[in-house]
């Protein structure tokens, strides 16, 4: 004969027991994940089983708006959800759910262990994130802290041939900060000797060609490296978003030919 065992939890270091068919019974530890930055995070919870014979445990989608069984949502900061998965098994395969053939089975006085999982790539709004999952009868609570975290990426920009007239170009720098955090984005001197944020410079051996970055497309507002000055700004919206460098060499420079280049460095403060 089969029974199932409602799962009984432990909140703070108590045990809750819950006494079943045939003097079955479980007791759980909470899983807390701890603090989340948008890489994959795993947690585990801990169950003893006490039973004399087989026994199932069913797990549900837990109380996330939209949740599922293969999909649980903590819920935080206004309503904000912090997706995550439930394993039966330490490679985190096995999806435990509350249906037939996704139910955990074993037989005996056994531990069991609820691995979790939080996926990369979740820009939500900082703050604590909860979820309550359930049996028929019992429950136990999953937590995890999201703190500010930013990302940044970049195109490169290429200006190719100069010929002593204007030459211009972008760079599009990727900016995918947690929804609300705001967020500064400067942009180095570059690598060349004596270069500033106001006259960047090319290398070509000891040659040096000299350009410009602009946060606007009339290129008259310079992009630096200070605070408050010439810094970009923004706020996150848990997506990616796209701040566009305009570059310019200015006309009249009739330097070596060769080929001409720099690294600019995007320092993202938040």
């Amino acid at each position: 004969m089969m029974r199932k065992l409602a799962l009984a939890v432990l909140f703070l270091l108590a045990f809750g027991v819950l006494k079943a068919a045939a003097q079955c019974s479980l007791t759980v530890t909470s899983m807390s994940f701890g603090t989340y930055t948008g890489a994959v995070l795993d947690g585990t919870a801990t169950g003893k089983v006490v039973c004399p014979g087989a026994w199932d445990i069913p797990l549900n989608a837990g109380t996330g708006a939209g949740a599922t069984e293969t999909i649980r949502k903590m819920t935080g900061p206004g309503g904000a959800e912090l997706n995550y998965q439930v394993f039966q098994d330490a490679a985190r395969t096995i999806n435990w759910g509350n249906t037939t053939g996704t139910e955990l089975t074993g037989s005996g006085n056994a531990t069991v262990t609820f691995y979790g999982q939080i996926p990369a790539g979740q820009y939500v709004v900082p703050g604590t994130y909860t979820d309550t999952l359930s049996t028929a009868t019992t429950n136990f609570s999953v937590t995890a802290t999201v703190v500010k975290d930013c990302g940044v990426s970049a195109t490169n920009m290429t200006f190719g041939n100069y010929t002593g007239a204007v030459n211009n170009s972008t760079s599009t720098i990727t900016v995918t900060c947690t929804n609300t955090t705001t967020y500064t984005v400067g942009l180095s001197a570059g690598l060349a000797t004596g270069a500033t944020v106001t006259t960047r410079k090319m290398q070509n051996g000891t040659d040096l060609l000299k350009y410009a970055l602009y946060s606007n497309s009339a290129m008259t507002t310079n992009w630096g490296n200070t605070a408050a000055t010439n810094w970009v700004s923004g706020t996150g919206s848990g997506t990616a978003q796209g701040l566009t460098v305009y570059g310019q060499v200015a006309a009249g420079q009739f330097v070596t030919p060769g080929s001409y280049s720099d690294t600019i460095t995007a320092s993202v403060t938040y």
